[in-house]
């Protein structure tokens, strides 16, 4: 069984996180490929990362983040059941991290925003159609130039924004391995979990890519509901009323 996996942040923290995360991702994706419009998509994606990147207690957090989470990983070190070179692993790859974004001494993206032709392009962007070659001439040279000289600018404008990816790699993947799946049913396409005490930072949804039917969440500090919906592309969703096996992690660092 194939599962398409569901991830709701509870925090806004988490939100911020992920949504760079993806938009990493989709840069890099598009920077690999040739034609111009993947490098158009790539700079789309930097454009958005710098937008989201302003938030400017971002850095701060992920280091206040990775020596918590330095701290957390050196006490297990007296656990006999522990793997203890994965541990040793783990600690270098979080203190490398927050080493590189120690490290980090301008504003994030401020050399993005100090490239007046990078952003005479980006503020065309918001205007449908508003980057065509009559509008940028210059950026419709930079398109016809070689694909490689291309992805070199693109590696160059991503570049100091990297430690930021490597740091919400470590987060993120410390954030998805703590939490143990465990199978459950929305009878009728509604569950909800009491959490008495529990504390979830992000709640993980798997369910069978076959079913019909997406998963909406809600949260507060009492209670995670889920609500399925069926998935009909020519009308607003609505509420599955059949029973939905699907497999649920809560996560939190």
């Amino acid at each position: 069984m194939a599962l398409i996996i569901y991830e709701y942040p509870l925090h806004e923290r988490i939100r911020t996180w992920l949504r760079l995360e993806e938009l990493f991702v989709k840069a890099l994706f598009f920077v690999r490929a040739q034609d111009p419009r993947s490098h158009h998509s790539a700079l789309l994606a930097i454009f958005e990362l710098m937008d989201v990147m302003a938030r400017p207690e971002l850095k701060s957090e992920l280091i206040h983040e990775l020596e918590r989470q330095k701290g957390v990983l050196e006490g297990l070190r007296s656990h006999a059941s522990v793997d203890h070179d994965r541990l040793d692993e783990i600690l270098l790859r979080v203190a490398a991290s927050s080493d590189e974004l120690q490290n980090m001494t301008r504003k994030l993206g401020q050399h993005l925003r100090e490239n007046d032709w990078l952003m005479g392009i980006k503020s065309r962007t918001g205007i449908p159609g508003g980057v065509c070659s009559f509008d940028l001439p210059g950026y419709h040279y930079w398109l016809n130039a070689s694909a490689e000289l291309r992805r070199q600018d693109l590696l160059e404008w991503l570049a100091p924004c990297l430690p930021i990816r490597t740091a919400l790699e470590v987060m993120l993947n410390l954030l998805r391995e703590s939490g143990q799946a465990s199978s459950k049913l929305a009878a009728g396409g509604s569950f909800q979990l009491m959490l008495g005490g529990r504390n979830a930072q992000m709640v993980r949804v798997g369910v069978d890519n076959e079913l019909p039917c997406a998963p909406e969440v809600s949260a507060n500090k009492y209670a995670i509901n889920l609500r399925f919906t069926g998935v009909d592309k020519t009308q607003k969703p609505r509420p599955c009323e059949m029973d939905v096996p699907f497999m649920l992690t809560l996560c939190s660092l």
